[in-house]
């Protein structure tokens, strides 16, 4: 199973603060909207993203090639998802689905 590039999207306060505190990590800003309170930032080994106002809880997310086949292999191993994504569809698709502890986990197929 190829999950694809991994980041996590986290639910922040204050993006500013935020902002520099990974910063202060290597963290730079490769996109996003400051003014509409969203910021994605990279060092060569990790992505995350501030989100400032747009959700309750931190997300982790994956962006696999297939999103489809993942979701497929996952329900066969009794993975129970919130969201799917048409398995019939083609092209661009997510799936959202829980942890145990509830922590949210986006396959994002872009």
């Amino acid at each position: 199973m190829e999950l694809g590039q991994f980041s996590a999207s986290l639910a922040v306060k204050d993006i500013d603060r935020s902002l520099a505190f990974y910063e202060a990590f290597g963290f730079k800003i490769i996109g996003g909207n400051r003014a509409e309170n969203w910021l994605i930032l990279q060092r060569p080994e990790a992505t995350i993203g501030l989100f400032q106002g747009m959700f309750d809880k931190n997300i982790m997310t994956f962006n696999p090639a297939d999103v489809r086949s993942i979701q497929k292999e996952l329900k066969g191993k009794g993975l129970k998802f919130d969201l799917e994504v048409d398995e019939f569809g083609q092209g661009p698709g997510h799936a959202v689905l829980y942890d145990p502890d509830g922590n949210q986990i986006l396959l994002d197929q872009h």
